[in-house]
């Protein structure tokens, strides 16, 4: 089975967690499919805090913890730490891209250093510069991809049942 790697920004992961209808729902088809072990998804360290509060959104309350512990739980999601080589790149990419703020810059650092070629977020600074980062060229873009389960898996399942 072919498994792909796509980077989560924080407000992908904080769109699909509030239900946030503009969100929730472009997020969907790419979980589908890495609950399917189509895809994984791969944050930073920085998302499990960031993704309580993003500036201009509605902070996650005490409440929904245990459902954001569980949810990052997950096989699929990849968190990967904040060290010394994400954080130097971080800082160039601010250098180099103007209005590029710190915490997206780790993010951006993160999939580039990972080599990771497909950055989800909603985030249209970030969309703006598609293309732009990376060797290959990061694709900065909303969490969406053409996924279908596949019929002879479901069968098969079924079939087991």
């Amino acid at each position: 089975m072919s498994t792909s790697t796509r980077y989560w920004d924080a407000n992908a992961f904080l769109g699909w967690l509030n239900d946030e209808q503009d969100k929730a729902q472009e997020c969907e088809s790419v979980l589908a499919a890495a609950d399917a072990g189509k895809v994984q998804i791969v944050t930073s360290a920085l998302t499990l805090t960031e993704v309580i509060k993003l500036k201009g959104k509605p902070r996650l309350t005490k409440d929904k913890e245990e459902a954001i512990k569980a949810f990052f739980e997950n096989d699929y999601i990849i968190v990967r730490d904040v060290d010394r080589f994400i954080a130097e790149k971080a800082r160039d990419l601010i250098w180099s891209f103007n209005g590029l703020h710190p915490k997206d810059a780790i993010h951006v650092a993160t999939a580039v250093i990972l080599k990771i070629n497909v950055l989800d977020t909603f985030d249209g600074r970030l969309i703006k510069l598609s293309g732009k980062i990376g060797a290959p060229k990061l694709i900065i873009a909303h969490p969406h991809m053409l996924y279908q389960p596949d019929m002879y898996e479901s069968r098969s399942e079924k079939s087991k049942s």
